[in-house]
């Protein structure tokens, strides 16, 4: 054999193995970390001004890399809203996350416009936001892009403190484009006031990994588990298999930690090309054959109400219970036996 037909087939051989591990490595389930997010994006006029450090007008890589976070960010049932300060904008309003949502409302952001005459009202742009926080149940993250040279109106630092103790579940994080002492300083104070703040440095982030990590520690972790698959069959209908529905031990009822993945399964199911989908409950081992049949019905009936409460037609669903006849993972361990308590959907 010639020398390049033994690299070529060892190219391949090499392949094959990382397909074979990859087919072997464990599944793995995005869980939210919020509930919500609110992007906040300083517009005034000391953000079209050019970074010396980035070495491009500030508002302009600013919109880029919202435009990479957004495509970076799983959706997993998030409500998502997007807004503007100098001047006070409302681009998206509070609405399930979609990245083509996001998209099109950061779509208008100018990265040329006139420097002067536009102040920095940073603590307006933190009151109005307000009423978009009243509305969102649960945990938010507010991530503010802004250079922190508020020049005008009440301290920013003061409006920030008064959110985080109207809303507890808030957590504000700031990507900087500061390059001033003052600026630097709002910032920095504004970051200090919670431990959940993660820094967000704009140069870092041109980094594909680093903004990986950044989405990472703001919106989700990772667990062992299910993650929700979709793949196109022959038929041109998409077969959905949906993790991350897991019940607590003896209970059927939907809590509020399983709506974000309840509206990305609702988003999902009106979208898809399918007519019809079973509902599939499952438990773990403990207790008897009969009484888990029950309990695996009653779980995917609640799903089913739910998702039929939220507008997909109940005639377009089967509700099935497995019981604990299909386990997928470990019994044995507490955490397999959470997994196993599940509700997966996927098409007839």
């Amino acid at each position: 054999m010639s020398i390049k037909k033994r690299i070529l087939s060892s190219v391949l051989l090499a392949a094959l193995m990382a397909l074979v591990l990859a087919a072997q490595a464990p599944a793995e389930t995005l869980k939210p970390k919020v509930d919500n997010f609110i992007l906040l994006v300083d517009y005034s006029g000391s953000m079209a001004m050019t970074s010396d450090a980035l070495k491009t007008v500030k508002i302009k890589h600013a919109k880029e890399l919202i435009g990479r976070l957004n495509a970076e960010i799983p959706e997993l049932g998030y409500k998502s809203a997007v807004a503007t300060f100098a001047p006070n904008s409302t681009l998206l309003a509070p609405t399930v996350f979609s990245k083509a949502a996001v998209a099109k409302a950061i779509a208008p952001i100018q990265t040329n416009y006139e420097i002067y005459g536009r102040n920095t009202p940073m603590a307006m742009g933190l009151q109005d936001l307000d009423p978009i926080l009243s509305g969102l149940p649960g945990k938010t993250a507010l991530i503010i892009f802004t250079d922190g040279d508020s020049n005008y109106g009440s301290d920013p630092v003061a409006e920030a403190k008064a959110l985080y103790a109207k809303y507890p579940n808030l957590c504000i994080h700031v990507v900087s484009y500061a390059d001033t002492a003052h600026g630097r300083m709002v910032v920095d104070e504004i970051r200090a006031i919670s431990r959940c703040s993660v820094a967000g440095d704009p140069a870092a982030l041109n980094n594909p990994a680093a903004l990986k990590q950044y989405v990472h520690d703001v919106f989700y972790d990772v667990v062992p588990g299910a993650a929700p698959s979709r793949s196109i069959t022959t038929a041109q209908c998409e077969t959905i298999t949906f993790g991350n529905l897991n019940f607590d031990f003896n209970k059927y009822q939907i809590t509020k930690e399983m709506e974000p993945a309840l509206e990305q399964a609702l988003t999902i199911l009106k979208e898809s090309s399918c007519q019809k989908f079973v509902i599939e409950g499952h438990t773990d081992n403990i207790g008897g054959i009969p009484y888990n049949q029950k309990l695996s019905e009653r779980r995917a009936g609640s799903v089913a109400k739910w998702l039929s409460d939220h507008g997909y037609p109940a005639n377009r669903m089967e509700v099935v219970g497995k019981g604990k006849l299909e386990p997928k993972f470990d019994n044995k361990t507490e955490e397999g036996r959470h997994l196993n308590r599940r509700v997966e959907i996927r098409n007839i």
